[in-house]
């Protein structure tokens, strides 16, 4: 009758249980975190060294210092500080939704403090940028033809700034971005105008440079904004209105290169950087 026996090695359980115990040992060790070596460090020492990761761009170092700080020094203006340095590292390293989370937690934290200009100026350029972008320059595509969403939101944060702290040192420079803005968001409606015109499409496009006009002043996309109406009116055979169209142009714009080159091409170069 055929059987079978297992096989027993001599001194395997010995063996096993030291493997087990390595085991067990290697596990507890990965799983113990490293020692906080700021932990005796004061508020002070653990600003300089955020600062000096920050200065050299050393960013994923940088920010984890300044969290450490907003809690060892809560409740000064050394944590307030941290906090306003925090959100312009993760702005300069691309974190962007999470500068933009910093911003708005400072701002409900210390709505009184002598800083706050600079909080919505930040908060402002980091939508600014988050609109033009490095990929927006690398395709030359114009801020008006991207999502107009961040750009709503940095003119917000400029506009609060410049009505709340005109003398602001951060003003001057908000009030070009916000011209620059209003700009973008009235050629976002050129830019559609425009397209609906490539396309034959003349009704919808009276109606978006019509938008245009009707909701921005004294910007330049205005001018081509007239153009596309009066071209329009003309291919529609609508001969009373492209004709005072027409005679609007000439006097709103006398030297206006669209009567003469027409309209720009898609491809036109992207004349604006920051």
């Amino acid at each position: 009758m055929f059987s079978t026996k297992l096989s027993v090695v001599p001194n395997a359980m010995p063996l096993f249980a030291a493997v087990c115990a390595l085991s067990f040992l290697i596990a507890g060790c990965s799983s113990t975190p490293a020692p906080d070596k700021t932990a005796t460090w004061s508020p002070n020492k653990i600003y300089a060294e955020a600062k000096d990761e920050a200065g050299s761009g050393a960013y994923d170092k940088a920010i984890p210092l300044y969290e450490k700080l907003e809690g060892r020094a809560a409740g000064t203006p050394l944590a307030q500080q941290a906090q306003l340095e925090k959100a312009y590292v993760q702005y300069k390293s691309g974190e962007l939704p999470q500068a933009i989370a910093t911003l708005d937690r400072f701002m409900r934290l210390h709505p009184a403090s002598p800083a706050l200009d600079y909080a919505l100026y930040l908060k402002g350029l980091v939508n600014f940028n988050d609109n033009l972008g490095i990929f927006g320059f690398i395709s030359r595509q114009d801020l008006s033809e991207r999502d107009q969403k961040a750009a709503k939101e940095s003119f917000e944060s400029f506009r609060t700034l410049t009505t709340r702290f005109p003398e602001s040192k951060y003003a001057p420079d908000a009030r070009l971005r916000m011209s620059y803005i209003v700009n973008s968001l009235a050629q976002s409606e050129v830019h559609v105008a425009r397209y609906y015109y490539s396309r034959g499409a003349y009704v919808a496009a009276i109606n978006r440079a019509q938008t245009a006009i009707s909701d921005y002043r004294d910007v330049p996309a205005l001018e081509e904004a007239t153009f596309i109406l009066y071209k329009s009116y003309d291919a529609l055979g609508m001969v009373e209105l492209r004709d005072d169209t027409r005679r609007i142009l000439e006097k709103s714009y006398p030297k206006s290169e669209y009567l003469s080159k027409g309209i720009k091409s898609a491809d036109s170069p992207w004349y604006k950087f920051w």
